[in-house]
């Protein structure tokens, strides 16, 4: 028996089965509601703090925690020896240029519209595990990739984004963090599959805020005794709960819930950004937008989770089933 079925079976002698179901269901929502609140978070913070600074003062604030979680769990801070490149990629790719362009993005891009693109994420994982480690790609995959981006370019079309240059940088920047991340995931599996969650985040975290900190400090010359109560509270908040707390929820959902079903926050959280941006900003979400991102998410969706291969699971003889 794997280790997911025998920690699956080893929590439910401890409590009943529906009190597991019930914890695992409402700890999957919560990492949907925290991820989907992220970017109206960063949207808030950017209003008075430029984006390289935001960025940095986001993992700053974050830093400390993932100290004293490695403290606690003792785990390593350094990445292993002969690791110094991969970290060096994580630390640039993963955490400090893709977090700058999303800051930089949400100044002219909506929140909604942002969770949105970085959905796409997952798509991009397929292209590059197809590409890189050579996975491979069913047809309803590729046909999912085609409903997605096609319902996603509907999407700017409807928004009018193609017409205004900054709102297209941003798409394009928000675009550029999703593909950067896709990529730095295909790497970790290939390089950084023995190391700890708690390492892979804590150091890159701690370099990258101080590393965009202090870009920001010389390139943006930020004011930050204007930054508003409004800003300061979104960067506690995307600091603590939303890199922290989503990071620790998370993680712990990946060792209960098996990886696709949990990869469907990726689906999910979207929605959620979608209707607190049309509250924060004080818009009804019109019928075009909605169908188009059900579309998009839909497409999405099958990439993840192919109908051939639920075809053949369906199928199976019970033996091969187990």
């Amino acid at each position: 028996m794997n280790q997911l079925a025998t920690q699956k079976r080893l929590m439910a002698k401890s409590w009943p089965v529906w009190l597991d179901k019930l914890v695992l269901g409402l700890l999957f929502t919560t990492v949907c509601f925290t991820w989907g609140t992220t970017w109206i978070g960063i949207k808030v913070a950017v209003e008075s703090v430029p984006p390289l600074t935001s960025a940095g003062l986001r993992f700053l604030i974050a830093f400390p925690l993932f100290l004293l979680f490695a403290r606690i769990k003792r785990e390593p801070i350094l990445f292993p020896a002969g690791s110094i490149v991969f970290c060096a990629v994580i630390t640039v790719f993963y955490f400090s240029v893709p977090y700058y362009l999303i800051n930089y993005g949400e100044q002219f891009v909506s929140s909604g519209l942002t969770s949105l693109l970085f959905s796409s994420m997952p798509v991009f994982i397929l292209i590059f595990s197809a590409a890189i480690l050579k996975e491979k790609v069913w047809p309803s995959q590729i046909l999912g990739i085609a409903i997605g981006f096609g319902s996603l370019l509907m999407i700017l079309r409807s928004q009018g984004l193609n017409m205004h240059y900054e709102s297209l940088a941003g798409v394009l920047a928000i675009l550029g963090a999703a593909i950067m991340h896709a990529l730095c995931y295909i790497i970790t599996r290939k390089h950084g599959a023995a190391i700890s969650v708690i390492t892979f985040n804590a150091l890159p975290i701690g370099v990258a805020g101080l590393s965009l900190f202090a870009t920001g400090l010389m390139i943006e010359d930020p004011n930050l005794y204007e930054t508003s109560a409004r800003s300061w509270y979104a960067l506690i908040y995307l600091g603590l709960i939303a890199s922290v707390g989503g990071f620790i929820v998370y993680f712990y959902l990946l060792k209960r819930l098996s990886p696709i079903l949990l990869s469907f926050v990726f689906i999910l959280f979207p929605a959620v950004a979608i209707a607190i941006d049309a509250w924060y900003e004080g818009y009804s979400i019109s019928p075009d937008f909605a169908l188009y991102s059900a579309l998009m998410l839909l497409g999405f969706a099958i990439t993840k989770l192919p109908i051939e291969k639920l075809w053949n699971r369906t199928n199976a003889p019970s033996s091969q089933k187990n």
